[in-house]
Order: C-alpha cells, then structure tokens, then sequence
C-alpha cells in the first residue's frame, strides 16, 4: 500500500513537470499560472502544493533533473575533457547544444523567473557557476602548455556558454535559419579559436 501511495505520488510529481513545460512553452513562465499546470496535468489544483511550494520550486525541480541529465551525459566514455584538442571542444559544444534545444522551454521559463525574482536569479548565477566549475580542469594547464585563454578560467568557459545559449535563442525565436550540424560546427571552430588562438 506504501509503494502504490508512493508511486501516485511520483507520477502526479512527474505528470505536473511535464505539464508545466507544456504551459511553459505555450504560455510563457510569467504569465503561467499553477491552474493551468494543474488542468494540463488532469490533476486537482489542490493537488499541486502537495508537491510544490510555489510555481519557481517546481521550476527549480525541473533545473534539478537537467543538471542530473546532464551529469550522466558527461560521464560516457566518449567524454574528452582536454579542450586543447578540437575534438573535445566539439563534443562538448555538440552536447551542450543538443541538451539546449532539447530543454530550451525550461531554460528560457529559468531566464524568465529570473527577471523578476532575485533570489532565483541568484540561484541561477550559482547553477551556471557550478556548470562552469564542473569543466574548469578541462583548460585548467593551457599556460604550461603555451596556451591562453582570452580571460579567467570562469570568464573564458562563461563566453563558451554564452556563445551557445545566444545561438540556441536565435534558432528557437527563429531568428537564425541554421542546421543542427552548420550550428555545431561553427560554434566549435569559434570556442576552440577563442580559448587557444590556434586553427581548429
């Protein structure tokens, strides 16, 4: 009877997820509201506080599960995390972009709350933070071997990021017509030339 209330309550946890990215993506983050999470997720608005504080917890659970997607994606063997080696660069920029377009909904709901929350704009400087730390060994012995970065470790991977999120933004707001693969490669040949200043 426990694991059944158990289970109940993890599908009712993951059904108003998945709802919330759908009203997130047709609706916008602020103008959302936890009844139309609720209606999507066939659920009763009662339903949702038993899970969620507020519609910005709920939005940091979603954070919560692409962070841990994220993780297991660094950890495949095909991981390289030397970014002298173009190869490296272009794997990750290849993931990261991927995970971008995959997730864009949430992270644009994140840039959004944002906006007009600073306690959650904080959270999400300290996320990206985090993000940045996790790869820092990755160009952390470019001056032995000659190499130098355009910045600080945190500044240089930060325009990497960067550099992929603004290209994300403009192909979902259809601002840019560009593939997959012409987005990729052009983003890797840019990051690997900014953080070594060789040819890639």
């Amino acid at each position: 009877m426990v694991g059944s209330r158990r289970e109940k309550s993890a599908e009712t946890e993951q059904a108003l997820k998945d709802a919330a990215q759908r009203v997130f993506a047709e609706h916008g983050y602020l103008n959302a509201k936890i009844t139309d999470i609720t209606t999507a997720a066939g659920r009763a608005a009662g339903s949702f506080y038993n899970h969620f504080a507020s519609k910005e917890e709920l939005l940091q659970a979603l954070l919560r599960d692409l962070a841990a997607q994220g993780d297991e994606q660094a950890a495949t063997s095909e991981h390289n995390g030397d970014f002298a080696d173009p190869a490296a660069v272009r794997f990750h920029v290849a993931a990261y972009w991927a995970f971008a377009r995959e997730h864009a909904v949430v992270l644009r709901a994140t840039a959004q709350a944002a906006q007009v929350n600073p306690d959650f704009a904080r959270m999400v400087a300290g996320f990206g933070a985090e993000q940045r730390a996790d790869i820092a060994d990755h160009v952390a012995d470019f001056p032995e071997r000659g190499l130098r970065l355009p910045g600080r470790v945190d500044v240089s991977l930060a325009m990497m990021f960067a550099a992929v999120d603004g290209m994300v933004r403009m192909v979902e707001d259809d601002a840019l017509a560009v593939s997959d693969a012409e987005a990729i490669e052009s983003i890797s040949r840019f990051v690997y030339r900014g953080l070594t200043g060789r040819d890639y």
